[in-house]
């Protein structure tokens, strides 16, 4: 039998073969505390399906990732465990038409967030656990049928330890020391869930009473470490989730489906958080321990909101096979922007999603690994990968490009069709099609063949001609696509041109929402106004395009760009902008000295991020090398002085802070860092909390101004887990070939960190400033990735494929050597090959934008 992989041919033989009426899952979780007495540490797991087979007599198998299996039986008839359990499936012969099968495991607790995670809190010393599944971890837990297609009722009881609190899917309670929970709706195995211990617990409740007169009542929890409950804001969790429930009752015509909503920030976590019915998790790192911008509350809001979304598109109704992820991902980020403008105090949801997802599926669209939105998902490494950035923010925006396209009531009609129509069931792209040409009265076949089933973004850019008394007599935009996917696409845009008002701004005065089709679109709508300064193709971000410019718009943003006054079109030329830079388009330098010259003057706070962000990646990826020093100085510099300027305590100074620290390099510039951390210096208004005295540490050990001793005595002033995070990755980036070789090794060539401190690790082990120090390990790198993938689990063998590349060693001998491995190994997995050639991609764009640079110097 092949081990822990799943193909998707399997899949549909086993989903054509059985039909699942239920679970029945115990698990004794007593274990999860004191002495392990050997390892790996395990929990009893004793599991009963039920379930029907299309053909008696035919054989097939259960999953059950476990380091062992006590006992089998099916039918009431004792299998060996031996002969049926290979260590990733349980080999079903001589089905009946009716079947039950019993499975009493010892599973193992989890270090890496896959499966029943295990965390101990050094700052106290308890213990708590979590569940994280998708795709394919439910079998670390119980033995099921994991995939997505065979849904069914899950019930489930818990033995803990003494004064534990254990939460599950449904309501649970506590009965002569076992937690029972109620049997949920029919759902797939990756979305059941389990979190327990002295979490704490935080209660509220939504009321909803529906035009019938029906009243819905949801009992709402919030929970959380007891170490980061004085940091826990537990009203505003509630309120947005309140608000998000509110929004979606009201335009899905849907009543929530499962009973009550917990929602569990956890330490450790992989994800950003996942959509389990009635029991939500999150990284903790959403619960603030020092003070953040606005921009972190509306990151969360979001997330609280995307997950939500997924009760319905996800949970409720649910893709046949991760082929069609897309079905709740691409719906779930699209609804979380969606919600978050139209039910919350966070307006301007759209600016960053035009600004920052977009970003994200801009990169993945333009990588060797990009896919359709509906993608082809041979198997399980295949289905991990593909939580990308074409899955969530293209599908996404190609979402909020079909709204503009049918209409937003004809498109929330169709929403609603489905639901009622595939409730507690598994669909395909077809189904949800189906529904909204219903409403719409449009044929969406040719748009989903270009928009979903087709790779690449198009690049639009405007064309002018003026007459000689200065108006436009033709404005075109130009549609183009790479050569590697030459899909030229429909287009839903709208055009703006912009000009300077006697005040000195840069305004919009005339717009035209065209379709445009084709290698070249006249908008005849825009002939005769007078002259523009700025063309903005795709204003108001309603396609999914890269936005170029003419000489003349690109000319107007050097000179005027801080002008813009409309928030949402400063943020597209800022998005646009980034990719020039990005493709070579426009050299390094010019791009930092924009943000020197407008960034200061940014008024939305995620924007400001962002744009620290793309500035410092530009420095160290896309910079000409020997321009590096001289545009770090420039950047700290222009830094500090944005700094200075920012009003005392507010979200701007904090920003300046950070992005300060991020590219401080001088002896003045760590001078001044170690006095703000020591008190010595003081900047007005600047509150350096323990969040921000890490954030200084980090730069300060990278260039060996703070050694181990400075580190030891800040993690005992923030003994927490928090603490011992930053410790570890401040620990990684001393400037010592010692201190690499033991990051190195802790990682690479052992499994003893959890997921979090692995990778704290990776991220201070390669630092701009130490590009000679981690050299050595590019060849290591190459020699163990193909071990680290068949050994470790796949988001550990991830996270180390991806943050140990080397890409700071810019230089066409490492490309040479990510070729040479990438021929040597042909054979290798394709979700391995996928990440390395990703990676080469991303440094051959290095490479392309540091000509570039160097051209302009």
């Amino acid at each position: 039998m092949p081990g822990e992989n799943l193909s998707r041919d399997e899949a549909q033989e086993r989903a054509a073969l059985l039909s699942v009426d239920g679970y029945e899952v115990s698990l004794d979780l007593r274990s999860a505390v004191g002495d392990a007495g050997s390892e790996p540490r395990t929990f009893r797991s004793v599991t009963t399906i039920r379930f029907r087979c299309t053909e008696p007599g035919a054989s097939s198998f259960a999953d059950l990732i476990a380091p062992a299996v006590t006992a089998v039986s099916l039918n009431g008839r004792d299998l060996d465990p031996g002969a049926v359990f290979d260590g990733s499936r349980i080999r079903l012969d001589d089905l009946a038409a009716d079947n039950e099968l019993v499975v009493d495991a010892q599973c193992a607790y989890s270090r890496t967030g896959e499966g029943m995670h295990r965390f101990v809190d050094p700052e106290d010393g308890e213990v708590y656990l979590y569940t994280q599944y998708e795709p394919a971890d439910s079998r670390r837990v119980f033995a099921n049928f994991e995939q997505p297609d065979l849904k069914a009722p899950f019930r489930c009881d818990v033995r803990a330890p003494e004064g534990w609190v254990v939460w599950s899917n449904g309501v649970g309670e506590l009965a002569d020391g076992v937690w029972r929970f109620a049997e949920t709706k029919p759902i797939s195995t990756y979305i059941t869930s389990f979190a327990a211990g002295p979490y704490h617990y935080v209660t509220d409740r939504y009321s909803r009473t529906f035009d019938d007169g029906t009243k819905l009542e949801i009992p709402l929890g919030a929970m959380c470490r007891k170490g980061l409950a004085p940091y826990f804001d537990a009203d505003d969790v509630f309120l947005v989730t309140k608000q998000g429930l509110d929004f979606f009752h009201d335009h899905f015509d849907y009543p929530y489906p499962f009973g009550k909503y917990d929602q569990a920030f956890v330490p450790e976590y992989n994800l950003g958080a996942m959509e389990n019915p009635g029991l939500v998790t999150f990284r903790e790192e959403f619960i603030f321990r020092g003070k953040v911008t606005q921009a972190s509350y509306e990151g969360r809001a979001n997330v609280i909101l995307h997950e939500m979304a997924h009760m319905w598109f996800g949970d409720l109704v649910t893709m046949e096979w991760w082929d069609d992820l897309w079905l709740k991902e691409s719906f779930a980020d699209f609804m979380g922007a969606f919600a978050l403008v139209g039910a919350t105090r966070f307006k301007n949801g759209w600016i960053t999603f035009a600004n920052r997802r977009k970003a994200w599926a801009y990169r993945a669209d333009q990588l060797p690994s990009t896919h359709p939105i509906t993608a082809d998902i041979r198997d399980l490494q295949d289905a991990k990968l593909n939580f990308d950035g074409i899955t969530y923010a293209k599908g996404a925006s190609v979402l909020k490009q079909l709204v503009a396209y049918v209409g937003q009531d004809a498109f929330l009609e169709g929403a609603r069709r489905y639901f009622k129509r595939h409730a507690y069931g598994n669909t395909r792209l077809g189904d949800l099609l189906s529904a909204l040409e219903e409403t719409s009265g449009r044929d969406l076949a040719s748009w989903s063949r270009s928009w979903l089933q087709t790779a690449g973004v198009n690049s639009l850019t405007p064309q002018v001609i003026l007459s000689a008394d200065g108006r436009i007599t033709e404005l075109a935009v130009v549609q183009e696509a790479a050569e590697s996917h030459p899909e030229l696409r429909p287009h839903r845009v709208a055009v703006g041109l912009y000009k300077r008002t006697p005040e000195g701004t840069l305004e919009r005065y005339a717009r035209a929402e065209v379709d445009v089709d084709g290698p070249r679109t006249v908008i005849g709508e825009l002939v005769g106004a007078e002259a523009p300064e700025l063309v903005l193709v795709n204003d108001d971000d309603l396609t999914y395009c890269k936005i170029r410019f003419d000489e003349n718009s690109l000319a107007t943003l050097r000179d005027r760009l801080g002008d813009l006054t409309d928030p949402l079109a400063r943020a597209l030329c800022w998005s646009a902008l980034w990719n020039l830079t990005r493709d070579a388009l426009m050299p390094a330098r010019d791009f930092i000295d924009l943000v020197l010259r407008f960034a200061g003057r940014e008024s939305d706070i995620g924007v400001l991020q962002m744009l620290h962000a793309w500035a410092n990646s530009a420095l160290t990826h896309y910079a000409a090398p020997t321009w590096r020093t001289e545009g770090g100085l420039l950047l700290a510099q222009g830094a500090l002085k944005e700094l200075r300027l920012a009003a005392p305590g507010s979200q701007e100074q904090l920003t300046w802070a950070r992005f300060f620290a991020r590219v401080a390099s001088s002896e003045a510039d760590l001078q001044l860092l170690a006095g703000l951390l020591e008190g010595t210096a003081k900047i007005d208004g600047l509150d350096v909390d323990q969040e921000l005295r890490w954030a200084f540490l980090e730069p300060l050990t990278a260039h060996g101004v703070a050694d181990e001793s400075v580190l030891a005595a800040e993690l005992a002033r923030d003994d927490t887990a928090s603490g011992k995070r930053h410790q570890v990755r401040c620990l990684a980036a001393r400037p010592s070939a010692a201190v690499k070789a033991q990051a190195w090794a802790s990682v690479v060539e052992s499994d003893a960190l959890s997921n979090a401190l692995a990778e704290a690790t990776i991220a201070g082990f390669d630092q701009p400033s130490q590009r000679e120090l981690t050299a050595p390990y590019a060849p290591k790198y190459f020699a163990a990735i193909e071990r680290i993938w068949a050994e470790r689990s796949i988001q550990i063998g991830m996270d180390v494929v991806r943050g140990l590349f080397p890409d700071l060693q810019d230089s066409p001998g490492t490309l040479d050597a990510t070729d040479a491995w990438l021929s040597a190994h042909e054979d290798a997995p394709p979700a391995l090959r996928r990440l390395v050639l990703e990676a080469r991609d991303d440094l051959a764009r290095t490479l392309r934008a540091q000509a570039c640079d160097v051209a302009a110097g």
